[in-house]
């Protein structure tokens, strides 16, 4: 997605904000329907939204409720790395470019705290979320790196894919990696 793809994407919602604590209950709804991202507890969403407000973001539609959301937190090791925890579109507003737009939105916001890498799992079968951040990569110019962070026999159930770790970097205006 181009940058003029990414601001007509966002010109086509009301507004794209910090999350209340109020859209935890809509946030855990978009990712129990995406039918992909792991679902965590409806408590830990609104936590998120509590907690981690500054590095996450929600997208509006015209009722001003949520219809897509990126979570993220800094590393407390390495300040300059946005983790991106999750990130989901409601089905009636996919294809459109909202979670590039998001995307964008927060890694532009944090390049002034010095975020210049981005990490995130992805597991093999989330065709959706590589093609997010391969072209997330090369539209900032960065580097992409993958590894396996978590081998899926480490998960409790026994049938979790591998995470697969991707880096990207230099991401932000800092550009120097951790």
């Amino acid at each position: 997605m181009t940058a003029a793809q990414a601001d007509l994407a966002r010109a086509r919602y009301e507004f794209i904000e910090s999350p209340r604590v109020e859209d935890g209950a809509a946030i855990w709804r978009i990712t129990r329907d995406s039918e992909v991202l792991d679902l965590n507890s409806s408590y830990s969403y609104l936590l998120w939204c509590r907690d981690f407000a500054a590095t996450s973001l929600v997208a509006r539609g015209d009722d001003g409720e949520p219809i897509a959301f990126v979570t993220g937190y800094l590393r407390p090791d390495r300040p300059g790395t946005l983790v991106v925890w999750q990130v989901a579109v409601d089905r009636r507003h996919r294809g459109r470019g909202l979670a590039s737009a998001l995307l964008e939105a927060l890694t532009t916001r944090l390049a002034n705290r010095g975020v210049h890498t981005v990490e995130t799992t992805v597991t093999p079968d989330n065709t959706a979320s590589d093609r997010l951040f391969t072209s997330f990569a090369e539209r900032r110019g960065a580097t992409l790196e993958r590894e396996v962070l978590f081998d899926g026999r480490l998960f409790p159930e026994g049938t979790h894919e591998p995470e697969v770790l991707y880096r990207i970097r230099p991401v932000g205006a800092a550009g120097r990696p951790d």
